[in-house]
């Protein structure tokens, strides 16, 4: 089964337009990590709005809040952001520890608060929006390249580990890391997703498999992906129905596959026309039922699940 994608090309070439947000007016926001911008696009009228960074800032993922703040982690400049978009003014939330120099994924809890990772510095780290307060705390595993984040039921954080062969959890009362290692020394994950029943699913992207590991029993399963060895697994996000979606990255054009753990299958598999280059995060959108996700082929794309 295939899926329609739809995608927009981004006005400004070459500037890698990637990791969308959906916010409550249906809006998607992203930023251009070569271009120093956070943006918005309007799927109903196409108009895209650009906001300006400083030079150097290199955003790399955004976030909006209730209010209609867009926060955004700068990866090359130490700093969380937060834009108002009415103003355009921004403040910046720097980094407690000068160690922790390139903030890399944010995600909000059901506080509102921001879970981060810190990629070469090997930091996970929480912002509390109330005070602006951050808090890192250093991954044990020297260059373990804390990638992408997610939460479970219980709000617990858990980390792709990307220069491991491991996924790492913090325990928020205590601000502790627990890491677990995979099955494969050369497994190596980027994205994660969550199930509503507390499994944690990752892409290898390394090995070309799909994995699940149960918190509960730590029991891991994997499931060959259809790209093979070298499908390149990247963005990944879960829709309303529990299944999982992702990119394989290593086929051109990208494909976006579907797999349905109820029935350990793998049921969808799409080209994206533009060709994606690499899709590198996604969400789901579930008022519309939708996954957005950004290109380095300088498109913003929607596909409509099933």
């Amino acid at each position: 089964m295939q899926v329609e994608i739809t995608e927009w090309p981004v006005p400004w070439k070459d500037t890698r337009p990637r990791d969308p947000f959906v916010d409550r007016q249906h809006r998607v926001w992203f930023v251009g990590q070569f271009g120093d911008y956070v943006a918005r696009l309007d799927p109903a009228t196409g108009e895209f709005t650009r906001f300006e960074l400083e030079p150097g800032t290199r955003p790399h993922n955004v976030i909006v809040d209730e209010l209609g703040m867009a926060w955004y982690a700068g990866i090359e400049s130490g700093h969380i952001g937060k834009l108002d978009p009415r103003t355009k003014q921004i403040t910046k939330f720097p980094m407690p520890d000068a160690a922790a120099k390139d903030p890399h994924t944010l995600l909000f809890d059901h506080r509102g608060d921001i879970w981060f990772t810190v990629i070469r510095s090997n930091f996970i780290g929480k912002l509390v929006i109330a005070t602006g307060e951050i808090q890192v705390i250093r991954v044990p595993t020297p260059k373990a390249f804390p990638y992408g984040i997610v939460l479970d039921r219980q709000q617990r954080p858990w980390v792709a580990e990307f220069g491991a062969n491991q996924l790492a959890t913090v325990e928020p009362a205590t601000m502790t890391v627990r890491e677990i290692p995979l099955p494969r020394g050369d497994t190596r994950c980027r994205r994660l997703a969550a199930t509503s029943n507390g499994h944690i699913w990752y892409g290898d992207y390394a090995r070309g498999f799909l994995g699940r590991l149960d918190p509960a029993t730590g029991q891991i399963t994997e499931w060959p992906l259809p790209g093979g060895p070298d499908a390149r697994p990247y963005a990944m996000t879960v829709d309303d129905r529990d299944r999982l979606w992702f990119v394989e990255t290593g086929p051109q054009p990208n494909r976006l596959v579907g797999f349905d753990p109820a029935a350990s299958s793998f049921f969808s598999i799409t080209e994206i026309k533009s060709g994606g280059g690499a899709v590198r995060n996604m969400v789901f959108y579930p008022p519309a039922r939708e996954i957005w996700f950004g290109t380095d082929a300088s498109t913003i794309g929607r596909a409509k699940v099933p």
